[in-house]
């Protein structure tokens, strides 16, 4: 069994909202899916932090759904910036469950244990808070990433999140300090696209090795984490 990842597949299968239009992005379904179908196995898991699909309630989601289901493997998601469908987990399982869609999985407020790791994380948010809402929105997903990592318990924790936690420009300090609180060494996030990949941190820091999953920044290749 291998773990893989891959971050913002803005997929608009049931919409006319297509990134193809966007340098890099030319069909980019057909490559995300070749090599998607050449690396992973049914008894593989593939983590997708956020940014999953265009639709912009659940049930405009069901193409975009069903075309991950198929792929093999299990699919575990989180929320990104752009996933309006987004919902309560409860409703979002009982779609699933009445589409028929059973290798989707939610990752929100909970964690999930791959052998001897386990699967931590939350959408996160924009390090330069300043608004009132802003810092509300940060409060919570700080919430939810505290809960993520506890529910791991003694497990060793690999974190994924949809914004990055470290900016050339500064940090979502509050995120990162948690991360240390739990002793996590690995975190792979996404959001970044186009000329932003350049300015991605990556590899080590403070202890803490990070790196950058958006689809394009990969090739549109899930990639092994473990």
């Amino acid at each position: 069994m291998a773990l893989y990842a891959i971050a913002d597949l803005h997929l608009s299968l049931g919409a006319d909202k297509p990134m193809d239009v966007f340098w890099g992005w030319k069909d980019y379904v057909p490559r995300l899916k070749a090599n998607w179908n050449r690396l992973v196995k049914p008894e593989d898991t593939v983590v997708l932090p956020g940014d999953i699909s265009w639709a912009m309630k659940l049930e405009n989601a069901i193409e975009d759904f069903s075309f991950i289901d198929r792929l093999p493997g299990r699919k575990i998601i989180l929320k990104g910036n752009h996933d309006y469908w987004w919902t309560t987990v409860s409703k979002m399982n009982a779609f699933c469950a009445a589409q028929g869609f059973g290798t989707i999985h939610f990752l929100n407020n909970n964690s999930y244990l791959e052998e001897d790791v386990a699967i931590c994380g939350t959408r996160s948010w924009l390090f330069d808070v300043g608004q009132p809402h802003d810092l509300k929105v940060m409060n919570r997903e700080l919430g939810r990433l505290r809960s993520s990592l506890e529910s791991a318990q003694g497990a060793e924790k690999l974190v994924f999140l949809h914004y990055p936690p470290l900016y050339p420009t500064g940090n979502a300090q509050e995120v990162v300090a948690l991360l240390h609180e739990f002793g996590v060494r690995e975190c792979w996030y996404g959001h970044l696209h186009g000329g932003s990949i350049r300015g991605a941190i990556q590899g080590e820091v403070d202890g803490i090795r990070y790196r950058l999953i958006s689809a394009d920044a990969l090739g549109f290749c899930p990639l092994r984490i473990r």
